[in-house]
């Protein structure tokens, strides 16, 4: 298996709403990517978040789930969403598990 795990920073003039619908948004991707075991979603309350307010992690079944997922529409729509309610930074993990 495999878990991908992004942590998204955004704009200082990104509203709470704005995140609340990028959480939504990651969350109803599942039914639209095959080789998914589970999605993850979350405003990051940590106080050492170094500025990234949303964690993002899908584990999938196997390294070609994975490189499905980039591609996919429908993920490509809601990257296209974080982008435009002011992505500034993020940091992508896969680990093999």
């Amino acid at each position: 298996m495999i878990d991908h795990i992004v942590l998204v920073k955004f704009a200082e003039t990104t509203t709470q709403e704005q995140l609340s619908e990028v959480v939504t948004r990651f969350k109803a991707l599942k039914p639209h990517l095959n080789g998914v075991v589970d999605i993850q979603a979350g405003l990051n309350f940590s106080d050492k978040n170094q500025g990234y307010q949303i964690v993002l992690s899908v584990r999938f079944e196997d390294r070609a789930a994975l490189a499905a997922y980039g591609p996919n529409p429908e993920h490509q729509a809601v990257a296209a969403y974080i982008r435009e309610v002011g992505r500034v930074d993020s940091i992508v993990v896969d680990i093999e598990i």
